[in-house]
């Protein structure tokens, strides 16, 4: 079905022409007339199947007739990340270039006056992430209650984030009759609660199952060694044996290990650039360019571009660490293979992955084929077994396995010899008990209080009488104190 059976205005037409889109994506056919008949949707496709279009193109539509007012944005659309709340910005650049739209960019790192101007002068899209949105809300310079669309895009990614408070308080600010369009790639439980929650007798439309992967991905695992330096150099010499190797995009699961990962293969010689949400937002934009335009050939990233970003010609994915959930090995190798292209996702497994992978491929339905290790890779010989058997080797997988062998071979605890005991104790008959001497100790008999009549005494002596010679009687013994004379009235 083209574009022009599904409702839109002439101007969208011309624009997506312009574009060279002759035919909608699935996803597209299916939601575009729901939109226009000011349904509210709940969109589930896979990344990388035109969601963004999905929704800018009857947008751009239905704010042909209307205005906008100041700080009272007509549409709102909601993202996780900068990067995608920008890549949405472009797109109605790209299909609104026909319309006279003020469209505005509400995201962290970037200053809060600019944002303000652009506010005041009144937004008919208003795109923007939780966070920075909520901050103009409770500062006064914003208002909800004009929205008639609300667009909440890659929900699942905003539960991972920790965005469902923020996304829930922000559908109260908005007016209860509003049109909602939610957008996601997988359905877990808390994001169905917020499906019932906020829209209104929606029109589901699927166009692939929840985290599937695409056909066109090859996807492999490799082995490596138990310590970090052994997975870098796994990975330099995977990136060197790439067959077809144009560009990729490595994940790392932690911030920390983008650096350290960026740092390592720039010293080896490699063009890469870093991504991270520790980095302010010229920083990422300059770098997402780099990669955009060629001149670096490797991205760095955390999870930050896992989810939507449109990098259209991608070779090579590769996943430095397994990702802690599931889901997310389905968003990153979503990054390859894209408009019909083919890709090729790699996968460093090393001693301790073995559930995290277990996990990937109970999602997706397949088994992950291994690769063979590049020459000179260190391989722990453990890995593979591990990972197709996590769960019968319990807690620390084959790590116990063996410890339990060598426990065996050495035999019980109890019966195990040191050198210091190498015969068994002797068992005595018991004796019977005799209790110690009791000795008192020197200091304890200086404390011992004298008799009072001795005191008494040395305080009656006269003073001209000499001084009386201490006898030794033990515990009676007095501090030198107490027996000097005292002077009596003559």
């Amino acid at each position: 079905m083209p574009f022009s059976k599904l409702g839109l205005s002439e101007k969208v037409l011309a624009a997506v022409k312009t574009a060279g889109y002759p035919n909608p994506t699935p996803i597209q056919e299916q939601a575009i007339p729901h939109v226009l008949a000011r349904r509210d949707v709940l969109g589930i496709a896979q990344t990388g199947t035109g969601k963004t279009a999905a929704f800018v193109l009857p947008m751009l539509t239905m704010l042909e007739k209307g205005r906008a007012r100041a700080r009272m944005p007509r549409t709102l659309i909601l993202e996780p990340t900068r990067e995608l709340a920008a890549q949405v910005e472009e797109s109605f650049d790209k299909y609104g270039k026909n319309h006279k739209l003020n469209v505005a960019l509400i995201i962290g790192g970037v200053s809060f006056d600019d944002q303000d101007g652009k506010l005041m002068r009144g937004v008919d899209v208003l795109i923007a992430t939780p966070g920075r949105l909520l901050d103009h809300s409770e500062r006064g310079r914003l208002l909800m209650s004009g929205v008639e669309l609300l667009v909440i895009d890659e929900a699942d990614r905003m539960l991972d984030m920790g965005f469902i408070p923020d996304i829930e308080r922000i559908c109260k600010l908005v007016p209860f009759t509003r049109q909602t369009l939610f957008f996601t790639a997988t359905m877990p439980p808390e994001i169905q609660r917020i499906t019932e929650q906020f829209l209104h007798n929606p029109v589901k439309v699927e166009v692939s199952r929840p985290a599937t992967t695409v056909d066109a991905i090859l996807q492999q695992l490799v082995k490596t060694g138990r310590e970090p330096h052994d997975k870098r150099d796994t990975l330099r010499r995977t990136i060197r044996a790439a067959d077809n190797f144009k560009n990729a995009i490595i994940f790392c699961n932690r911030k920390r290990e983008v650096a350290q990962l960026h740092r390592s293969l720039v010293r080896h010689g490699f063009n890469a650039v870093a991504l991270h949400g520790d980095l302010d937002q010229s920083a990422r934009t300059a770098a997402l360019d780099s990669f955009r335009n060629g001149e670096s050939k490797l991205l760095i990233a955390s999870d930050v571009a896992a989810r939507g970003l449109d990098i259209p010609d991608v070779s090579h994915v590769f996943n430095f660490d397994v990702p802690h959930h599931a889901d997310d090995y389905v968003h990153r190798i979503g990054r390859t293979g894209r408009a019909g292209k083919t890709g090729t996702a790699y996968t460093i497994v090393g001693p301790g992955d073995g559930k995290a992978v277990a996990e990937i491929e109970k999602l997706i339905g397949q088994s992950i084929a291994w690769a063979e290790p590049p020459a000179g890779a260190p391989v722990h010989a453990e890995t593979q077994d591990e990972a197709r058997e996590p769960r019968r080797e319990g807690r620390g997988g084959p790590r116990n396995r063996h410890r339990g062998h060598r426990n065996e071979s050495r035999g019980p605890r109890e019966e195990r010899v040191t050198p210091d005991r190498t015969h068994a104790p002797q068992i005595q008959a018991p004796q019977a008990h005799v209790p110690p001497p009791q000795v008192q100790s020197p200091r304890r008999e200086q404390r011992q209080p004298a008799p009072v009549a001795r005191i008494e005494e040395a305080r009656h002596r006269p003073s001209n009488a000499p001084a009386r010679e201490p006898a030794d009687h033990g515990n009676d013994h007095l501090p030198a104190f107490l027996l000097r004379p005292v002077r009596g009235k003559a």
